[in-house]
């Protein structure tokens, strides 16, 4: 069994809880168990904010640059990517612990934290950041999607 969605989303807050309101849905009607699927839609959503606060192109500036999600539910595994169109990464990113009560510089620590795999770095060939994360996915009893 194998799901994938796409969303191309303008870089304004309010599309932080689409993105990661139709993940969950996604992994409910599919039968993942609820702890997974909340871990993953925390992960999504520091990503989804990074991309939001960071990710726009400086030369056209302005909300009204887009990121792009996508999610794939392959077999035993999901896989998120989150693409921006920001300056990118000129080395790889440094993700070092935040201090406790910061309120910024949190979300790639999370995300190392609550996936199984996390690769971040420049797009290929041009700017932008791609984000991506997966996670072993473990599924409820009654699940209709259960992979075989």
């Amino acid at each position: 069994m194998s799901i994938w969605w796409s969303l191309h989303l303008r870089r304004e807050a309010a599309s932080v809880p689409l993105a990661r309101r139709l993940l969950i849905g996604t992994m409910e009607t599919a039968g993942v168990d609820p702890d997974i699927s909340y871990d993953l839609s925390v992960a999504l959503s520091e990503a989804c904010a990074n991309a939001v606060e960071h990710g726009g192109d400086a030369t056209h500036g302005g909300s009204s640059e887009a990121y792009r999600v996508t999610a794939y539910l392959d077999g035993e595994k999901c896989r998120i990517e989150v693409t921006d169109s920001g300056p990118g990464f000129t080395r790889a990113p440094g993700v070092r612990p935040a201090r406790t009560d910061a309120e910024h510089g949190r979300g790639l620590c999370l995300i190392r934290e609550l996936a199984d795999h996390v690769h971040i770095g420049s797009k290929p060939g041009r700017s932008g950041t791609v984000v991506s994360f997966d996670k072993i996915l473990k599924w409820r009893k009654d699940a209709p999607l259960m992979a075989v």
